[in-house]
């Protein structure tokens, strides 16, 4: 087919001048190239020299007549529209015309000039789109291929890529396995050699760090806190008392509460020396802040800060709870080693006071958690108790008498009259609560 640009080529054959003349006049003014010939010959050797977009030939010709004509039109130039002149006698001849040489049209002379004019107009407009459909199929496919080729590619190239950020993930997680096992394992070398500092100077001290360590993971576990506030928290444990490497041997024994005045302050000491120790170590830096306040108490009355309420960081007040209920077993915060029911009462007589009293009550659940067996007890403050609650010991006043005897179930009338008391007296009462292991 001719460029799109340019007029298309029409041409017309029969063995009659006046049709072509006819044909060429009729055509001429609507802009297409005009050629003719007068035998289906001289039509064959002129589509041998120029393409040609349609094709309008006369039924009957001599020596090789309309259907032959357009039958090897369509065996050679199959592109080329086929379009036959034929009277109403040729029924016959037409039909094999159709047949035989696919035409697209059969127009009967006389013919309409406004209707050959359409029919002409239409077949080329519907070759025109027919080509370019075909030339836009035949352009998706190559360009399908190529995407194919591109594809094919770029997934080898995927998996080369993939292939090698596995292989250093897998270096990466290899190196910071390595480095969190030397990590951890520095943490431990540094806690041995605090533990091992008490030991040769005859503290009972041994194995503190590491039962801070595991139980205040398990509390902030149960507080739900970031998993990067738990790790710290964990490490805080075992280094907390890491400030006490300094301490003379006399000191590290003691309990709190016997020292004297200079020997507390110089005890005192040891939370901003263990953060400093700490503090040269980047890993450590969060966990230098928890080793610096964990001495801090809930109503402003610890140290180094005197820190009061939310202001001491979270892990903190976890860690003066456990850290305080072990060594009130161990005899270095009192001077007789408690029981633990006696320390769990200790934190419980001072929540408010030392201890933050949502760490208290999570760590009472979690102790009495932790005990299997049958019936156990979790000591309680009057405004945390709710009704329906037993007791598991007499409450005896302060003066000696009895209050609420053993087995007792509490209703909100009776809470109601603890919790005026305990304010009245201004001394806290400290209720044991039995509770059903499940």
């Amino acid at each position: 087919m001719s460029d799109e640009l340019a007029p298309a080529t029409l041409l017309f054959v029969d063995d009659e001048p006046g049709i072509l003349s006819a044909l060429r006049r009729l055509f001429r003014p609507h802009g297409y190239r005009i050629l003719i010939a007068e035998s289906g010959q001289l039509g064959l050797a002129e589509l041998e020299k120029t393409p040609v977009d349609l094709v309008i030939s006369d039924m009957r010709m001599p020596e090789m007549d309309g259907a032959s004509f357009l039958k090897e039109v369509r065996q050679r130039w199959p592109q080329t529209i086929r379009i036959l002149l034929t009277g109403y006698a040729d029924v016959g001849s037409t039909v094999a015309a159709i047949n035989e040489g696919q035409i697209y049209r059969y127009i009967a002379k006389p013919w309409d000039d406004n209707e050959i004019l359409g029919i002409v107009r239409d077949a080329l407009e519907r070759n025109r789109l027919e080509s370019e459909n075909k030339r836009l199929t035949a352009l998706a496919q190559a360009q399908n291929e190529e995407l194919k080729t591109l594809n094919a590619s770029l997934e080898h190239k995927v998996a080369e890529r993939t292939a090698e950020l596995q292989q250093a993930l897998g270096f990466v997680e290899q190196t910071h396995a390595e480095l969190k096992k030397a990590f951890l394992s520095s943490v431990q070398v540094f806690a041995g050699l605090s533990e091992l500092r008490s030991a040769q100077a005859g503290s009972r001290m041994a194995g503190h760090g590491r039962r801070v360590a595991d139980m205040a993971r398990n509390l902030a576990l149960r507080m739900k806190l970031p998993e990067n506030d738990v790790q710290n928290i964990m490490l805080a444990g075992l280094l907390h008392d890491i400030g006490k490497m300094g301490l003379p041997d006399d000191l590290l024994g003691k309990a709190f509460n016997t020292l004297n005045p200079e020997q507390r302050a110089l005890v005192m000491k040891h939370p901003v020396i263990g953060q400093n120790i700490l503090m040269a170590i980047e890993k450590f830096k969060e966990t230098a802040i928890l080793v610096r306040h964990h001495h801090e108490h809930f109503d402003g009355n610890g140290y180094p800060d005197r820190l009061a309420g939310i202001a001491i960081p979270k892990g903190c007040r976890i860690l003066s709870v456990v850290n305080d209920y072990d060594a009130l077993q161990v005899g270095t915060l009192v001077q007789r080693p408690l029981q633990p029911e006696e320390a769990l009462a200790f934190l419980v007589d001072n929540s408010g006071k030392r201890y933050d009293p949502a760490v208290v009550d999570a760590f009472v659940k979690q102790i009495a958690e932790t005990k299997r067996g049958g019936i156990t007890e979790i000591p309680m403050r009057p405004m945390h108790l709710k009704p329906g609650m037993v007791l598991s010991r007499d409450l005896l006043h302060k003066d000696g008498y009895l209050l609420f005897a053993k087995g007792s179930a509490l209703t909100a009338d009776v809470i109601g009259q603890m919790v005026k008391l305990e304010q009245g007296e201004k001394q806290n009462l400290t209720l044991y609560i039995r509770q059903e292991e499940k």
